[in-house]
């Protein structure tokens, strides 16, 4: 018998969570080892379960879908990785391709799209949505180690304080979900306003919002 694809589903909204595990639930070859609402909770289970593939949602609460990914390629190279997204925004493609992402699927895809992105990723191949411009992945195999996405000059704690600043945390809030002192989350604050040079609270959620850390959507 072939090994089952074990397969972590990390979504937020529980609708959409559930429906994704009974369309999964009749696959054959595919156990869902585990299910997480948020970032965080995605890598705990990929820690624990170490499954083939983790279906991702780009945006979720705490830590985004992105951030995700690249501590997964980092942490866990065996892991794969399917980007899941409402938008066909080549921007956005490209920075999951540069994260470690396998894979982008399009919520909107027939349920079909969904095995054969399964499929392919699990031959370590690369699968994207047809309604992706074939020339985003072009682009990125040609360019892989070019041009810089535009949120990579921040390092990871900033780049997770960025983004919990824009969902609207307090500073207290920041120090108690990443175990630190307000001191800290202050200092990494000011270094970030500077390195992107904006100086206000609003700026760093536009900036978040532009750069794919939160959505307007939720």
């Amino acid at each position: 018998m072939r090994k089952p694809i074990r397969l972590v589903l990390a979504e937020d909204h529980r609708l959409v969570r559930a429906g994704l595990r009974a369309l999964l639930a009749t696959m054959s070859d595919i156990e869902v080892v585990g299910e997480a609402d948020d970032g965080r909770h995605a890598l705990e289970l990929v820690a624990l379960h170490q499954p083939t593939i983790v279906l991702m949602d780009i945006s979720m609460p705490s830590l985004d879908g992105l951030e995700a990914t690249r501590r997964i390629a980092k942490k866990h190279p065996d892991v794969r990785v399917i980007m899941l997204s409402m938008h066909a925004d080549d921007r956005l493609v490209v920075q999951a391709l540069r994260a470690g992402a396998k894979g982008y699927l399009l919520k909107e895809a027939v349920p079909h799209e969904l095995e054969l992105a399964l499929a392919a990723v699990a031959r370590n191949e690369i699968y994207l949505s047809p309604a992706i411009s074939k020339r985003v992945i072009e682009e990125y195999l040609s360019h892989a180690q070019g041009e810089a996405s535009p949120v990579k000059p921040l390092s990871p704690r900033q780049r997770e304080i960025l983004q919990l600043i824009a969902e609207g945390k307090s500073t207290k809030q920041i120090a108690a979900l990443l175990a630190t002192s307000v001191k800290t989350v202050e200092t990494h604050r000011a270094a970030l306003m500077d390195k992107l040079d904006i100086h206000d609270i609003a700026g760093l959620v536009r900036y978040a919002v532009r750069h794919g850390l939160v959505s307007t959507e939720r």
